[in-house]
C-alpha cells in the first residue's frame, strides 16, 4: 500500500516521470519483490541492478545525442576559405593595437619597461623598412627606364639588372640581356632607338664591372659600326636628294604626333624625330662612344695605345667637323643643338690624357687648354684641366718633334717659334697658380671632393717647377704645404707624389754637397 500511495502521488504532480524518481520506483519493486520470494532465491545482486541502470542511461544519452545531430551537423570549410582565414588571423593587427591601448600599455610598461620600448623599436625598424622597401621597387622597377620598354622586356631587363647589382650571377645576367636583346629585335623596336642603344650599352659596362673587358669593347665596336653606317647612309641619301628640307624621305608620308592615353601627361615635345634630329643623336652618341673605347683600350688590363689613339682622335675630330659644318650650312630643320660645351671639352680632354701618357705633352698642351676654355668657371673639375696644363707645359721638351699639322688638327693652333725652357716653366707656374686659387675659391653645393684634390695637386706641381728651375727651398715648402693637405683629406696619391718630391730634393742636395 505504501508503495501504491507514492506512486499514485508523485503520478498525480507531474505527467512527465524524471529518470531519477523511475530508478527508485523500480528499486523499490524490487526490494518488495524480493521480501516476497526471499525463500525462494531469486533476489537480484546490486552489480546486476548497478549493470542495467548504466545500460539505460547510455541508451538515454544515444538518443538525445542522435536528436541533436541534424542541428548540430556544419559542413566542412573548403581548404582555400580556411586557408585565408588563417592568414587573415595571423596577419591581423588588432593584437597588436589592443596591446597599445591606454590601460594595457601602461601596465605593460609597468610590468616590463625595457621589453616594451625594445618592441616599439622594432616595430618602427620593421615600418620603417617596409616604406623603405615598397619605395625602391616603385622609383626602381617602376620608373621610367622600364616602364617604357614593353612588359615583357621590362621583365627581362629587371631580371638581368637583379643578378647584375642586387645578387651577382654572370651567368643568369647574361642570359637575361641576351634575352632582352632578342625580344627588342622580335618586338621591331628602333635599334637606334635610345631605349636599345642604352640597353647594350648598359651592357657593356657590366662587361667592364665584372673585368671582362674585351667584351666590352667588343660590344661598344658593334655599336660604333652600326651607328657610323646608319650616318653614312643618311648623308648620302642627302647628297642623293632623297631628304626633303623636313628632313623626310622624298614620298614618305608624314608622321603623326605619339596620342597619349587618358590619364597619361602629356610629353613637352610632341613633335616627331626627323632624320636630321635622329643624325644628331646618333651621332653624338658615336663621339661618347668612341671616347669610350679610347679609354678601354688605354686600360691596364688592354693596354692597346694605338687604338684608343684612333678612337680618340675619329671623337676630336667628328665634334669639330661638326661644329664647322653647322657654321658654314646652318642648323638644319628639326636637327636640334649639338653636344654641350662641358661634352666637347670630355672628349678634348680624353685625347689629352692619351697624348699625356704617351709623353707627347707638345700635343696635350692645347687640347687642355681648349678643354679649360669650354669648361664652367666655378666647377672643380676646371682646376684639374688647368693642373693638367701646367704639368704638360712644364715637361715639354723644348727641342722636340713638333708635328705642326697634328698640332693644327688637335688644338687648331699653329706655333711660330720654339718657346724656351723658362719661358715654358713660367707658364706652367702660372697655370699651377691658377689652378690652386680656383679649387680655393669654389664654395658652397659647387665644391666637392675634387677641389680638395686639386689644391693638393696644384702644390705638387709648384714644388715639381720649383724643383725643375732649381728652387729648392721653394720646392720644398710646396712640397710640405702638399703633404700635409693632402694627409689631412686623406688623398693618398698626394701624399705619396709629395713625399717622393721631398725625397728626390733629399737625394739632390746629397749628391750636390758631395
Amino acid at each position: 500500500m505504501l508503495a501504491s500511495r507514492t506512486t499514485t502521488t508523485l503520478s498525480s504532480g507531474s505527467g512527465i516521470l524524471h529518470p531519477r524518481c523511475v530508478c527508485q520506483r523500480s528499486l523499490t519493486r524490487l526490494a518488495l519483490f524480493s521480501t516476497r520470494v526471499g525463500h525462494a532465491q531469486v533476489s537480484y545482486s546490486n552489480a546486476a541492478i548497478i549493470h542495467s541502470l548504466q545500460q539505460w542511461r547510455h541508451q538515454q544519452r544515444r538518443y538525445l545525442s542522435t536528436a541533436r545531430e541534424p542541428n548540430e551537423q556544419t559542413p566542412p570549410l573548403p581548404p582555400s576559405k580556411l586557408l585565408f582565414r588563417a592568414l587573415r588571423q595571423g596577419l591581423s593587427l588588432r593584437p597588436i593595437l589592443s596591446a597599445f591601448r591606454g590601460q594595457s600599455l601602461r601596465s605593460l610598461f609597468r610590468q616590463s619597461p625595457e621589453e616594451l620600448v625594445i618592441a616599439i623599436i622594432l616595430l618602427c625598424v620593421v615600418a620603417g623598412i617596409s616604406v623603405y622597401v615598397a619605395y625602391a621597387y616603385f622609383t626602381y622597377f617602376q620608373s621610367r627606364q622600364f616602364t617604357r620598354f614593353p612588359p615583357h622586356i621590362a621583365k627581362s631587363l629587371r631580371r638581368a639588372l637583379y643578378y647584375s647589382n642586387y645578387a651577382p650571377d654572370p651567368k643568369l645576367a647574361l642570359k637575361y640581356y641576351k634575352i632582352a636583346l632578342e625580344q627588342c629585335s622580335e618586338a621591331g623596336l628602333d635599334p637606334f632607338s635610345d631605349e636599345v642603344m642604352g640597353l647594350k650599352i648598359q651592357l657593356a659596362a657590366w662587361f667592364e664591372k665584372i673585368g671582362s673587358y674585351r667584351n666590352s669593347i667588343d660590344v661598344l665596336e658593334a655599336l660604333l659600326r652600326d651607328c657610323k653606317k646608319w650616318v653614312e647612309v643618311m648623308e648620302k641619301s642627302v647628297r642623293d636628294g632623297l631628304v626633303d628640307k623636313a628632313g623626310r624621305l622624298v614620298g614618305a608620308p608624314k608622321p603623326q604626333p605619339p596620342t597619349t592615353e587618358e590619364g597619361d601627361e602629356p610629353e613637352t615635345n610632341t613633335n616627331p624625330e626627323n632624320l636630321w634630329g635622329k643624325r644628331t643623336r646618333i651621332l653624338g652618341k658615336s663621339v661618347g662612344i668612341s671616347v669610350k673605347l679610347g679609354e678601354l683600350y688605354s686600360d691596364e688590363h688592354v693596354l692597346q695605345g694605338d687604338s684608343a689613339g684612333e678612337h680618340l682622335v675619329w671623337a676630336v675630330e667628328t665634334v669639330l667637323k661638326e661644329l664647322q659644318r653647322r657654321q658654314v650650312e646652318g642648323v638644319k630643320e628639326g636637327e636640334g643643338d649639338w653636344m654641350t660645351p662641358e661634352q666637347i671639352g670630355g672628349a678634348l680632354e680624353a685625347l689629352g690624357n692619351h697624348y699625356e701618357s704617351k709623353s707627347q705633352f707638345y700635343l696635350s698642351a692645347p687640347l687642355f687648354l681648349q678643354a679649360i676654355s669650354l669648361s664652367p668657371p666655378n666647377s672643380c673639375h676646371t682646376a684639374v684641366l688647368m693642373n693638367n696644363l701646367a704639368i704638360s707645359l712644364a715637361q715639354q721638351p723644348v727641342q722636340g718633334p713638333l708635328d705642326t699639322s697634328k698640332i693644327s688638327q688637335a688644338g687648331g693652333s699653329n706655333v711660330a717659334a720654339r718657346p724656351t725652357r723658362s719661358t715654358l716653366l713660367a707658364s706652367a707656374r702660372s697655370w699651377a697658380l691658377q689652378a690652386q686659387k680656383t679649387a680655393e675659391k669654389i664654395q658652397g653645393e659647387d665644391r666637392t671632393e675634387e677641389c680638395d684634390e686639386a689644391c693638393a695637386v696644384a702644390l705638387c706641381n709648384l714644388g715639381d717647377i720649383a724643383a725643375m728651375a732649381g728652387d729648392i727651398e721653394e720646392a720644398r715648402r710646396r712640397f710640405n704645404e702638399s703633404l700635409s693637405l693632402s694627409r689631412r683629406i686623406a688623398f693618398e696619391p698626394g701624399t705619396v707624389q709629395a713625399q717622393e718630391g721631398l725625397q728626390r730634393l733629399s737625394t739632390k742636395s746629397s749628391t750636390e754637397s758631395t
